[in-house]
Parts: structure tokens; C-alpha cells; sequence
């Protein structure tokens, strides 16, 4: 009887010391030597259009400036166009950046514009205006014990530059 609770004691200390040897792995990601990752949307792909429903590709590239890989595992984000929302979903597809590189993935996004159609509208109507858009996104990284990294890009575009004549 004795020798079942010696090994049951001996399983619970090796589980342990397995759980601390994860947090001190891990511990580098939370210490102030982690920088942030740098997330762009790089390409915004049509899929179709229709009245009520449209079909992106989200194009985005993740850079990784740190010594580790970093790896995701998921994304939620929003898009906004002057304070319109366009895109709005997630994705939990893994990634693992390499340390010092960067990795590009894709998210299809679904949405209705048909209530924002004459906003959108009004703003196409001066190609010559900028549209200020905004990326908000939080990105889940690590295996076991994760980080939240809160993530904005913003800027303007100018719809008259991409008009082909």
C-alpha cells in the first residue's frame, strides 16, 4: 500500500516541476524584453459582391522583431472606414512567426455593407478626399500560458489613386 502513494506522490511532484519548467519557458514572453509584433493589412482581395452579403480576403503580414518565435493563435479584429465599420470577426487559425522574420495569413470575412451604402457612397464621391481607415485587432500568442497584444494601425487612403482609367 505504501509503495502506491509513493509513486502517486512521485507522479504529483514530477507534474509540478513540469508545470514550473513550462512557466519559466514561458516567463520570457512576459518579462520587458518582448516587443510587440507589427501587423499590416496588406491586400484586401474581392471575392464577390452582392447586395446583400460581400466576400473578402484579408491579406495580413505579421513581423516578428524579437529573438523567439512567436507563436498565435488567434485574431480578432475590426476594420473601420471614417468610423464606419467594415469588417468585424476573428480567426483562430495557428501561426508560428519565426524569431526575427514574419509570415503572411488570410481571413475571409463575410459582411453586409447595404446599411453603411450611403456612407460608403458619400466618401466615394470625392476621390480626391482621403479615407482615414483603422485596423483595431488582439492577438492571442504563446502555447501555454498566452499573451494579449492589443494592436492599431491607422491611416489614410485616397480612392481617386486607385481608380484606373
Amino acid at each position: 500500500m505504501n509503495y502506491l502513494v509513493t509513486i502517486k506522490k512521485t507522479s504529483a511532484y514530477l507534474v509540478f516541476i513540469t508545470l514550473l519548467s513550462c512557466v519559466s519557458g514561458c516567463s520570457t514572453w512576459v518579462g520587458s524584453s518582448f516587443k510587440k509584433p507589427d501587423l499590416q493589412l496588406v491586400d484586401v482581395e474581392l471575392v464577390h459582391a452582392r447586395l446583400l452579403e460581400q466576400q473578402f480576403i484579408l491579406h495580413f503580414r505579421v513581423d516578428n522583431p524579437n529573438s523567439q518565435s512567436l507563436p498565435m493563435r488567434s485574431i480578432n479584429y475590426r476594420v473601420m472606414l471614417n468610423d464606419t465599420p467594415l469588417a468585424t470577426g476573428s480567426n483562430n487559425q495557428w501561426l508560428t512567426v519565426p524569431a526575427h522574420g514574419h509570415a503572411y495569413f488570410q481571413v475571409p470575412v463575410h459582411t453586409n455593407l447595404w446599411r453603411h451604402m450611403k456612407v460608403i457612397v458619400r466618401m466615394l464621391e470625392k476621390p480626391d478626399q482621403p479615407i482615414h481607415y483603422a485596423l483595431h485587432a488582439d492577438v492571442n500568442t504563446g502555447l501555454l500560458f498566452g499573451k494579449k497584444i492589443n494592436i492599431l494601425r491607422h491611416g489614410d487612403i485616397i480612392p481617386g489613386d486607385y481608380i484606373r482609367e
